[in-house]
């Protein structure tokens, strides 16, 4: 408990998977995705492909495999933490999604017009792999620190994450900007080959640096399988939910949680569809706004929990919150790539922050004396994945119906306000008991 090798060793688990979130959902398969798709028709302002003989809007499929994906971790990760918690084997399923989704990302490579249909199914199983092994990886907290301090350890988690993601994407960038310091031509670049490499560095790195945490983190019990494993993981579930029911506070928490990080999440995996379709940021600009997101969020981190030691959890969200809101306010009405710019630095101060402090935030929450750190994790993965999946695809839905990213962001500034307002019934503590 408290050892600083086996802190750094955890946050190398986001140092590892962090380069998803950035490469995968928010700078290159994006834009690659956007560039290699083959428009079958266009209706009006929508444009169409074609997606296992169905009819959708480009950017609405990308969302809505976002969302099924989410929709399934929903209902498969409290069975999985049920049974990882009563088994003893935590590690253990932490590195079946951590290899599920590096494996998935170097499927990437097959990215081709003709290949829509399985490349799609194969971004949908990255972000459950990516979500999958995130929850166990979460249930460590408890192990490895007291609670006081969460909020320091969290925060270094997700700074270690940015940083890992902005130099495997600024490699990345290099080598599909400048191939020939590879021994690559610009052909090998204007082709898409040098793209489609750098999804499969994105699963090395990945799986790499994920034995890190593997090595060090503590060790599964190995409790020999058994055919009660999952009756048992189930009750141990419904025990779980039991003493979540019975926590004041902790269920105000989750259900704040789920509206404001419905905007957070939308906002964070449509951010670079936006900037492409609405405003026609170009590819540099918008390339190097994005890796300024990531450089700021790692001191944003660290602000959420400096007020989070001064004012407490909720308070601190709260201002998190504020400024949130003040991020689809702005992008409502931004015509130009210079007041984008403006708005992505903001979205970079606070994007770590709340998420960090968030995480420790429910930790708080967890009973000092608890032994499924798991299956209590299992239910902020789940609010989280139902937050983005509610999320996108609302965001979607009307971007379907209306063909305007425009009017999908209206409906941000209401989960905001309302995730504030949520965020009251809470008093603001360092420690939370009920």
């Amino acid at each position: 408990m408290n050892n600083k090798k086996t802190w750094n060793a955890w946050c190398m688990y986001d140092w590892a998977n962090s380069v998803h979130n950035l490469v995968i959902i928010t700078v290159i398969f994006p834009i690659y995705y956007q560039s290699t798709v083959q428009v079958s028709e266009i209706s009006g302002t929508k444009e169409l492909v074609s997606f296992f003989n169905f009819k959708f809007d480009k950017n609405a499929l990308y969302t809505f495999t976002i969302s099924a994906a989410s929709l399934l971790l929903v209902f498969l990760n409290p069975i999985l933490t049920g049974i990882a918690d009563y088994s003893g084997r935590k590690k253990m399923f932490m590195k079946f999604f951590c290899y599920l989704g590096a494996a998935s990302c170097t499927y990437f490579y097959f990215f081709t017009p003709e290949n829509l249909e399985f490349v799609m199914i194969a971004f949908g199983l990255s972000i459950i792999g990516w979500g999958g092994s995130l929850v166990f990886y979460n249930a460590f907290i408890p192990q490895i620190a007291t609670e006081e301090h969460y909020d320091r350890l969290s925060a270094r988690g997700f700074a270690f994450g940015y940083v890992g993601s902005v130099l495997l994407l600024i490699f990345n960038l290099l080598l599909i900007m400048k191939p020939d310091l590879f021994g690559l031509t610009q052909a090998d670049s204007d082709s898409g080959f040098t793209t489609r490499i750098s999804f499969i560095t994105v699963g090395l790195w990945w799986a790499g640096f994920a034995q890190i945490p593997f090595f060090r983190l503590p060790k599964d019990e190995n409790k020999p399988f058994q055919s009660k494993f999952l009756k048992n993981g189930f009750l141990q579930l419904k025990n779980t939910f039991l003493n979540v029911r019975k926590s004041r506070y902790l269920k105000r928490f989750l259900l704040a949680f789920l509206v404001y990080d419905m905007g957070v999440m939308t906002v964070i995996y449509v951010a670079t569809l936006f900037a492409n379709e609405e405003i026609n940021i170009p590819r540099q600009g918008l390339i190097t706004t994005l890796l300024l997101i990531q450089l700021i969020a790692i001191p944003g981190s660290y602000l959420a929990s400096l007020l989070s030691e001064k004012f407490g959890n909720t308070i601190a969200l709260r201002i998190e919150i504020v400024l949130w809101t003040i991020v689809p306010i702005a992008a409502y009405f931004t015509t130009t790539a210079n007041q984008f710019y403006v708005i992505a630095c903001l979205v970079g101060l606070v994007m770590g922050g709340i998420q960090s402090l968030s995480r420790s935030t429910f930790a708080k929450f967890i009973p000092d004396n608890a032994e499924e750190t798991s299956a209590y994790f299992a239910f902020y993965d789940i609010t989280e994945k139902i937050a983005l999946t509610l999320g996108t695809f609302i965001f979607g839905f009307i971007l379907d119906q209306t063909g305007s990213m425009r009017n999908s962001i209206l409906f941000l500034i209401v989960l905001f306000v309302a995730g504030f307002l949520l965020l009251i019934r809470i008093p603001s503590k360092h420690v939370y008991t009920d």
